[in-house]
């Protein structure tokens, strides 16, 4: 996190922290020195979060302007300041364009887009004060497009790029904004995505069957993905603004039409 000018150490607020690649963030923020402040809309998954790492929870829904308002209000107000915000809650509702109902759609983008909107709207003017920084989880989805994952890819690329707004609009005033595109990660998230595709005592199997194509061949751990958020929030990043880092084990330079040549392709 970008240091403030006095002794006290950063506040850092992470949204969508009860489980995954959020709480992974909650724990490495906390171990290098942050007054961690963790928010979800489950209180006992979100408590022992906090627990475990030493953050302070805020029981809120990003999707609702009032709960945010709140949420930022009082984290500023228990912590004295707000140095970095991490866009971490996130669902994805699966389905062919024609199978998603339009439940499915508004779920999605508010919960991945209109979330950013909302925290950002409510952190920017103290992230400004402290020359902070915003980091939104965006996914690969956001940046290939992919069958049966039409709202969850269109609410992913939507969140980069309001990012990258906030990069432009609140550059000047000190604040940088980037965000992180993970691949695959070992998450409860993505665990249930595998449970569809090969099964609970196939859940191994079924992730080295999605990540077959990535070059380092194999998901990665929510801790790995951390460390890029974090790095993106701290002064070794200084300069890296409006940036789309994706974190996917080079999942994305992949050449799709190389891929008959190394490997046999069934339908499933």
């Amino acid at each position: 996190m970008n240091q403030p000018s006095g002794p006290r150490p950063p506040v850092l607020l992470v949204a969508g922290a009860s489980s995954g690649i959020g709480a992974a963030v909650a724990a490495r923020g906390a171990r290098d020195g942050a007054r961690v402040a963790v928010c979800a809309r489950r209180a006992d998954a979100l408590g022992e979060v906090a627990d475990a790492c030493g953050a302070t929870p805020y029981v809120a829904d990003v999707t609702v302007r009032g709960d945010v308002d709140d949420l930022v209000a009082a984290v500023v107000r228990d912590h004295g300041r707000l140095d970095g915000v991490v866009a971490n809650a996130g669902t994805i509702r699966p389905g062919g364009l024609l199978d998603l109902s339009d439940e499915d759609w508004d779920v999605t983008l508010r919960t991945n887009l209109t979330a950013v909107f909302l925290l950002a709207r409510a952190a920017l003017p103290h992230l400004a004060a402290a020359r902070g920084a915003f980091v939104t989880v965006g996914s690969v989805a956001g940046l290939r497009a992919a069958t049966g994952a039409g709202a969850y890819a269109a609410s992913k690329a939507g969140a980069a790029m309001l990012t990258s707004v906030i990069a432009t609009e609140f550059g000047p005033r000190g604040v940088r904004a980037n965000t992180v595109c993970p691949g695959w990660t070992r998450t409860e998230m993505a665990d249930e995505e595998m449970r569809e595709l090969g099964g609970e005592a196939r859940l191994d199997a079924a992730y080295a069957r999605a990540t077959a194509l990535v070059p380092q061949r194999r998901a990665a751990l929510a801790e790995e993905v951390a460390d890029a958020v974090l790095w993106l929030l701290g002064p070794r990043s200084s300069y890296v603004n409006g940036a789309t880092l994706a974190v996917d084990g080079g999942l994305t330079m992949v050449d799709a039409g190389r891929v008959p040549f190394d490997f046999t392709l069934a339908p499933r």
